[in-house]
């Protein structure tokens, strides 16, 4: 395969149909990373083509499931054999730290490890009682067909595990779509599918840009269902463009999210220090740029000022730079877009009367920070109030608010002031608060004293424009499936409704 040969249809690398390619940059020093075929409506339409003969007329839909099973434990296996190449390849693509690269290969595993165990394990459908001895009533659940799945920038691995994993694990065939920006890990995870022995057809990627590939993908009449991670704005266009055709659409959009800090929960010297460090876990991971972020902190007033002069003071020093060097703590941001976005946020939060504590403009240029990079600090900004753009907006970058509060009911109606859903925390040292506010918080995750673990056996999803449908867990696996009732009568005679 050829540096620009990235497109896998029916078992074949090749180029664009156009012979157009991109360059992918690193977003450390702008140079370029590598190149990617450019692909377009025609490549996704051929990759459409053989994903449909792979389901309607190939083997997979039908293969055992312990053989499905199998192959995605090759899977797991062939990705921890090259943990570091990969570890590597996110870590340069995305511009995150090569330990968080790590992670992400090693949570992919697990992913592909879940979904194996899930489905060798169920039964084999869901006996319906009829009323009738005569009468056998049973539901199953069947491969939904051809799959497109559409990936975003910022987890690109991860993001294309949840839903490779489940969609193979069904039966389905899939055309993967990976974000322009960062396509390459997926590329790599294609190759180890076909080197684990899936059958030609079954995995088909396709690179290029949203529009037109994903556009086609969205209304590709030869489509089934069509999963997208990404933003509001692509998110209602996916939907808007699957309608026609009446896919199952399952869509994870943006977030908002709220981490809440009551003032009992620094009540002791560690419990402080936990939920310091904690608001900054879930500010800065991957420099901000994560669906889930704890971008929001939203503290009561009685400790405000001793936690946002810790917190300050803890992000000044953390570590920028390439993502590669040892000792970095945050990488750079994804694109000179993105940097751009980040810099107009903290802008307009300055003329609309946040104070910034820390951060706040383009850091100088270091040994191991580029002045090319797409470098910006960890930034935060206090005294915020829900009118402003950088708290109401997902600003996807190292940027955290803080807003105050005096009682519960506060805390509650200011982390669900937000047109988004996806995720939020609350910190508190009393259970039964803990509970209380857990349960009227309107987001699809809700850690308590804790931020941002997952597990796959949970399910993933998010209230308002956030999105619908699930990933990950039982339901992540029910959302690559159709039921079916099959209704057996056991003896049948005639019924003569009419003409007896």
């Amino acid at each position: 395969m050829s540096a620009t040969e990235s497109i896998h249809i029916d078992g074949v690398w090749r180029s664009a149909a156009s012979g157009v390619s991109r360059e992918v940059l690193d977003p450390a020093d702008a140079r370029t990373l590598a190149r990617v075929a450019e692909g377009g409506a025609e490549d996704a339409d051929a990759a459409v083509a053989a994903a449909r003969h792979a389901f309607d007329s190939g083997s997979w839909p039908h293969t055992p499931v312990a053989e499905r099973a199998a192959l995605l434990r090759r899977v797991a296996e062939l990705l921890q054999r090259d943990r570091e190449e990969i570890a590597l390849i996110e870590s340069r693509d995305t511009g995150k730290t090569l330990e968080e690269g790590r992670v992400d290969v090693d949570d992919v595993t697990n992913a592909f490890r879940y979904f194996a165990d899930l489905v060798v394990n169920e039964s084999g459908g869901r006996v319906v009682d009829a009323g009738s001895d005569d009468v056998h009533s049973v539901v199953v659940h069947e491969p939904v067909g051809v799959c497109a799945l559409i990936t975003p920038w910022n987890y690109p691995l991860l993001q294309a595990s949840w839903k490779i994993a489940p969609a193979l694990a069904a039966g389905n065939t899939f055309v993967i779509k990976p974000s322009e920006i960062t396509p390459l890990s997926t590329v790599h995870l294609v190759g180890l599918l076909v080197e684990a022995g899936l059958p030609a057809g079954v995995a088909n990627i396709v690179t290029g840009a949203g529009d037109p590939v994903g556009a086609r993908l969205s209304e590709h009449p030869g489509v089934d269902l069509i999963s997208f991670t990404g933003g509001l704005a692509s998110g209602t266009k996916v939907m808007q463009a699957a309608a026609p055709t009446v896919k199952k659409v399952a869509l994870e959009l943006g977030g908002k999210n709220p981490n809440v800090v009551f003032a009992d929960a620094c009540a002791t010297d560690e419990g402080f220090d936990t939920a310091v460090d904690q608001a900054l876990n879930a500010a800065f991971i991957h420099s901000g740029q994560v669906c889930s972020a704890g971008a929001r902190l939203i503290i009561e007033e009685s400790v405000r000022d001793r936690f946002v002069a810790e917190l300050a003071a803890r992000a000044e020093r953390i570590k920028l730079g390439r993502g590669t060097e040892d000792g970095v703590e945050c990488g750079p941001l994804v694109s000179a877009q993105q940097l751009e976005k980040i810099e107009a946020y903290v802008d307009s939060a300055r003329e609309e009367g946040a104070v910034v504590r820390c951060g706040g403009k383009r850091p100088k240029p270091s040994d191991v920070r580029p002045a090319t990079g797409y470098f910006y600090p960890p930034t935060v900004l206090d005294y915020c109030h829900g009118e402003m753009r950088v708290v109401r907006e997902e600003t996807f970058g190292p940027i955290l608010t803080v807003e105050t509060f005096h009682t519960e009911d506060d805390a509650v109606a200011l982390a669900n002031d937000t047109e988004y859903g996806l995720a939020g925390a609350v910190w508190t040292s009393d259970p039964g608060r803990a509970r209380r506010v857990a349960r009227r918080l309107r987001h699809g995750t809700v850690w308590i004293n804790d931020y941002h673990p997952y597990v796959p056996q949970a399910e993933w999803g998010g209230f308002g424009k956030s999105g619908i449908g699930r990933e990950l867990g039982p339901s992540g696996l029910a959302e690559y499936r159709e039921a079916k009732h099959i209704y057996q009568n056991l003896d049948p005679r005639p019924v003569r409704w009419f003409g007896g």
